[in-house]
């Protein structure tokens, strides 16, 4: 399985537990609590997988990346994002040199 069969495995997963009682599912009770506190986790988690690189705690980097993915897809299922849709312009961006596509976020 690549990486990005792994993420959207992850997604549908996400997809279908964000559905079930928060009672009984950490990603339904997350939900459940809306965009704010969602993004606050997310935040969190950013926060957490910088602190670890800046440590040089390589498998605690790794343990924080695997929660900021998560926290990130269920942000995206929470709002209606589909993985296809971040691909597609990963996609279109490799097109791109850096500097091209920097400067064509910052005239947009």
């Amino acid at each position: 399985m690549n990486k990005l069969e792994g993420m959207d495995r992850l997604f549908s997963i996400i997809n279908s537990r964000i559905k079930e009682s928060p009672e009984k599912s950490y990603t339904a009770k997350l939900g459940s609590m809306g965009t704010t506190k969602i993004t606050q986790k997310l935040g969190e988690e950013t926060i957490e997988t910088i602190v670890a690189a800046l440590t040089k705690d390589r498998k605690e980097v790794v343990k924080e990346s695997a929660d900021l993915i998560y926290h990130l897809l269920v942000l995206w299922v929470h709002i209606g994002i589909k993985p296809e849709e971040v691909w597609k312009e990963l996609s279109h961006r490799e097109a791109l040199s850096g500097l091209e596509e920097k400067a064509s976020r910052e005239n947009s």
